[in-house]
């Protein structure tokens, strides 16, 4: 087979994923959704403590504890969001493609 580009090879950051034939780019894929989810867990529950110090130093003003109790289940409702995702993803992956880890882990096929 005549190849007209030559071997490429990726750049050396990457190149700890593996190939794309090795399924680097699902696992580079992976690695970011993880990143992103413990992301939005550290966020949610910074914004949960900041809450409940807002609420705690709320006083009597019903203004302050109302602005409070919303964050709370602003934040709250984040964290139930993010886990339930995941609960998500692994149904999905199970009714669509047999396995609970389908959608979680993603592997690429590449064409022979």
């Amino acid at each position: 087979m005549l190849e007209i580009f030559g071997q490429i090879n990726p750049p050396s950051p990457l190149a700890r994923f593996g190939d794309v034939e090795t399924g680097g780019l699902g696992t580079f894929i992976n690695l970011i959704f993880k990143i992103m989810i413990v992301g939005a867990g550290l966020y949610s529950m910074i914004n949960l403590i900041l809450a409940g110090y807002s609420f705690m130093s709320a006083g009597e003003d019903p203004k302050k504890m109302a602005d409070a109790w919303g964050k709370i289940w602003q934040s709250i409702l984040g964290l139930s969001v993010t886990a339930g995702a995941f609960v998500l993803a692994g149904i999905f992956g199970k009714l669509i493609f047999g396995d609970w880890n389908a959608i979680l882990s993603p592997k690429i096929p590449t064409l022979p």
